[in-house]
């Protein structure tokens, strides 16, 4: 019991910590020091986390994830802001420090070591960070972000009914999902011209919707034994797990990312061979998962 109230704290801990330095990263970029003020959003994840610890002795949900969910609401305003900043500022960007290569990342690391033996120990660890590169930096958020959920997941202790079979399925799902999702950022955003923000906006919408998959664990949750014993169970109650599954390729993840490649190819007249391919990967998918929910609606029939 002491050990998921560590896991519990430590966990919800690592999201506050994460989400500060998203906003410290939104200060520095904006010079502006009433971003600061996008620390309130962590007041709902601290309440979650004290009543939580309270009631549930802190025991997550089993169909939803506040913590998740609340983490995200801190976090991804940050992202939105450092995203546009960065869209816009392209051209004018200074020199920085880009973390492409082992010699690169050394001498970075050989500047904080240099830094910090000096008497301000801060600015011996701001110095180096504010250097690196604000593409490097944003896509580190998006890694971390990443990360943290699918680890975040692993330490909250489970809710009632969420098996290790289960938790082991949706933390697999995670990271298939959390791969996919670096790659629509980072590939697609890097197709971004400097004439069209309205793009930059459709992407990060699209993105924020999908990111919705994290709190929600209704794909691998099915029905329990005595649901599928009455005789008035419908259709949905027998394959809900199957149906979520579906519902979210068609319209929380590879359907929103098909529609957004296709506008960027067609609308943006942007075109090469990564895009094509991802292109073409979401148009399977989509495809694939309308004839799985055709086969599975003629096979319970059928029975």
């Amino acid at each position: 019991m002491f050990f998921k109230f560590i896991c519990a704290v430590v966990t919800r801990s690592l999201f506050i910590l994460i989400s500060l330095i998203g906003v410290w990263r939104v200060v520095w970029v904006k010079k502006n020091g009433l971003y600061w003020f996008l620390t309130i959003l962590y007041l709902p994840l601290v309440a979650e986390m004290i009543l939580t610890l309270r009631r549930r002795r802190g025991k997550d949900y089993k169909w939803f994830s506040p913590a998740i969910f609340l983490f995200l609401i801190s976090i991804i305003p940050s992202l939105w802001i450092l995203e546009l900043h960065h869209q816009e500022n392209k051209s004018s960007d200074s020199r920085c420090d880009k973390l492409d290569s082992t010699e690169n990342i050394k001498s970075l690391f050989n500047l904080w070591k240099n830094s910090t033996n000096g008497s301000e120990p801060y600015k011996g660890i701001v110095n180096p960070l504010s250097s690196v590169c604000a593409n490097d930096w944003i896509l580190a958020l998006h890694q971390i972000l990443l990360i943290l959920l699918i680890l975040g997941k692993w330490l909250l202790p489970a809710g009632g009914g969420l098996t290790r079979d289960q938790l082991s399925q949706l933390l697999l799902i995670f990271v298939g999902t959390a791969a996919d999702l670096l790659e629509f950022t980072s590939e697609t955003l890097s197709d971004v011209k400097d004439n069209s923000p309205s793009l930059v906006y459709i992407i990060l919408a699209v993105w924020t919707w999908s990111m919705l998959q994290f709190p929600l664990h209704f794909s691998v949750l099915g029905v329990s034994s005595d649901d599928l014993s009455e005789a008035g169970s419908s259709l949905f109650s027998r394959l809900r797990t199957d149906i979520w599954s579906i519902v979210e390729a068609l319209f929380i993840q590879d359907g929103p990312f098909l529609v957004v490649r296709l506008t960027v190819m067609v609308y943006f007249n942007v075109l090469h061979q990564m895009l094509i391919f991802f292109a073409i990967k979401n148009f399977l998918v989509v495809i694939l998962n309308i004839y799985r929910l055709f086969v599975l609606i003629c096979d319970r029939k059928a029975t």
